[in-house]
């Protein structure tokens, strides 16, 4: 094994230290954000951040980089209140990952790309057309962390579009189905496979699958 201590990671350069931080956690998930402005210019950012909070109620949180730059996303979101979180598919991930980069506050990144927006049932911000999973949500809290100066996002779960094909008997999303990417790191796109869905973890039981089969309670 290597080791790479505090030291060498203070040492490394900047980018160097990036790559491997933001890898070693493992795989992320990978969604573009669309909101829009109290102008109308819509706008589309990818974000490998987005992550579970609660069930119920239906919450969801992401980060947001320090405010030191301009962050159109965070400005839209707290103007409108609402945005979208859109899943990534392999025929998705080169548009979706030029969201990144710097375009100005009056152009659309689906302008940029060849994502569609599409507006639903009255929700003021943008969905990605093409995506199988889309998320309509409500801004409704945010954290600061003080440590690197980045802000927690928490969004009340408001609208869920999904393909009927993913879902199981039971609700649960199967999302290689539509080869939904993840992210390794801010640059590496990778097309996970289910392996198995295993029953609810007791003491001294053996762990028997229940992809074909019914979740315990």
């Amino acid at each position: 094994m290597k080791q790479i201590s505090k030291a060498d990671l203070e040492n490394l350069p900047s980018r160097q230290r990036a790559n491997l931080v933001n890898s070693i956690s493992g795989y992320k998930s990978a969604n573009l954000i669309g909101t829009i402005s109290p102008e109308g210019t819509t706008n589309l950012a990818i974000f490998n951040s987005v992550f579970h909070l609660g069930s119920n109620p239906p919450l969801l949180g992401f980060i947001l980089r320090p405010l030191s730059e301009e962050r159109h996303t965070y400005n839209n979101l707290k103007a409108i209140s609402s945005y979208t979180i859109n899943a990534i598919t392999q025929d998705m991930y080169r548009d979706a990952h030029h969201t990144s980069a710097k375009y100005p506050e009056n152009v659309s990144e689906f302008s940029a790309t060849s994502l569609e927006e599409s507006f639903k049932n009255g929700f003021p911000a943008p969905f990605v057309k093409q995506s199988p999973v889309q998320i309509g949500c409500r801004y409704v809290n945010e954290y600061p962390i003080v440590e690197n100066g980045c802000i927690l996002v928490v969004g009340a779960v408001e609208n869920i579009y999904v393909v009927p094909s993913l879902l199981h008997h039971d609700h649960w999303a199967q999302l290689d189905r539509a080869n939904i990417m993840s992210v390794i790191g801010l640059d590496g796109y990778a097309l996970p496979h289910l392996e198995d869905r295993l029953g609810y973890a007791r003491p001294n039981q053996t762990q028997n699958s229940i992809l074909d089969g019914p979740q315990e309670n």
